[in-house]
């Protein structure tokens, strides 16, 4: 028996099942980046300290057991075929660019096919978050197991998400405070708007209102912004208001590490820019991520994908590549998102945390290992999804007949 051991609850569906799993020897990925051999057992809801009874046991010799990734930039759940618009549920549309109160939970499918493929890659929990418009909306924090909105959306409100897009950064800068300065001071002038007395503002009561758990600091706002210098500006907004700002995208983000760090602002980074991908990646290269980390930012991976989520370990295993540590680059999809997203119990192997663990073939960074086995707030997940499912239908084809078909 391991000196250390941890202890992780199963629940199926919000009951308990009986009995208890023993992991039996895996390298146990551990919160403060090292790697042990342990033996883990798991029983009830949470890991704990101690677990009694007779126990299952699963063989984890030459196995690698981590958090389950957590994808901060897809929007599962709402959207399924990228090109059929009745299948999409990302854009509030119409003209209305300050779409504040908009909650994509609303409109969550725990039933997406694509949800299943996405497991298959170690992706246990995520962000779906809206787009479209200055202001977008709410993303939700969902759990990938569960058949129902009340199984899987976690938190309906976990952050603000805005965009820099149009013709004009600087417009585009001046509606973000100008809304910000009107939610703050909507607070005072509610009772007066109650009444119709007020001045025009900038967005219809309910956004305002939803902005302010942004400027209490409750939950970030996430900007997209590549450019130093539009980081640099959106980094004057956070001071200015007072707020949690997480930029999205930082491909230049390497040339503001130090501020960034002050200032306590995460990154979520697409590791797959190697250079100048664009106007605004002109000083974009492949260490950034590892820069960003050295310097002490927090650094979350993201694919941005719905459908292809499952590359999330693939992406952590470019940002290795690139100069991230190997513990750094797990963190980044695991433990990092958990805590800038508030995420409790998420992103961690350790006594408290949620059973969101996976088991892997082998180093979960390297493009090889897949997993054997996950689970989900201690749900043993069956790793198939519709494509395993065609392909296992379909593999064995038919045979020649034995005799010669006539012609018509």
């Amino acid at each position: 028996m391991s000196a250390v051991l941890f202890v992780l609850a199963l629940a199926f569906s919000g009951t308990a099942q009986a009995g208890c799993t023993v992991i039996q020897g895996a390298s146990v990925h551990l919160p403060d980046g090292s790697v042990s051999v342990e033996d883990v057992s798991f029983e009830g809801a949470k890991i704990a300290v101690s677990v009694g009874g007779d126990c299952a046991v699963v063989k984890g010799a030459n196995l690698h057991l981590t958090a389950g990734f957590i994808e901060v930039g897809s929007q599962l759940g709402l959207v399924e075929v990228s090109m059929a618009s009745a299948t999409r549920d990302t854009d509030g549309g119409g003209t209305d660019p300050i779409r504040a109160a908009l909650r994509v939970a609303d409109a969550y499918n725990p039933r997406s096919t694509l949800i299943p493929i996405q497991r298959l890659g170690g992706v246990t929990g995520a962000l779906t978050v809206p787009d479209g418009g200055r202001i977008s909306g709410q993303a939700a924090h969902v759990s990938l197991a569960g058949a129902t909105q009340a199984e899987t959306v976690q938190n309906p409100s976990v952050a603000m998400w805005a965009n820099l897009g149009g013709p004009s950064r600087a417009q585009s800068l001046r509606e973000l405070r100008n809304v910000l300065q009107d939610a703050k001071d909507f607070r005072r002038l509610k009772p007066s708007y109650d009444r119709n007395a007020t001045r025009p503002l900038a967005a219809s009561g309910l956004d305002l209102e939803a902005l302010w758990p942004v400027l209490d600091g409750t939950i970030p706002l996430v900007v997209g912004a590549d450019r130093a210098a539009d980081i640099e500006a959106l980094l004057r907004l956070r001071q200015a208001f007072g707020i949690r700002l997480v930029i999205q995208g930082a491909a230049e983000g390497w040339l503001l590490s130090k501020p960034l760090a002050a200032a306590d602002v995460a990154v979520i980074v697409d590791p797959y820019v190697y250079g100048p991908g664009g106007f605004g990646q002109i000083q974009g290269r492949a260490d950034n991520a590892a820069l960003l980390a050295e310097a002490g930012v927090e650094v979350i991976l993201t694919t941005e994908s719905s459908h292809n989520a499952r590359n999330l370990g693939q992406m952590a295993g470019n940002a290795a590549r690139g100069g991230m540590t190997d513990a750094d680059a797990l963190a980044s999809i695991t433990a990092i998102p958990a805590k800038v997203f508030g995420l409790e119990g998420r992103g961690v192997v350790e006594v408290g945390a949620s059973a969101d663990l996976v088991l892997w073939t082998g180093d979960p960074l390297e493009l090889s290992s897949h997993p054997v086995r996950v689970w989900i707030n201690g749900r043993d997940i069956v790793l198939e999804s519709r494509q395993t499912q065609l392909r296992d239908a379909y593999k064995v084809l038919p045979g020649t007949p034995k005799t010669s078909l006539e012609l018509p």
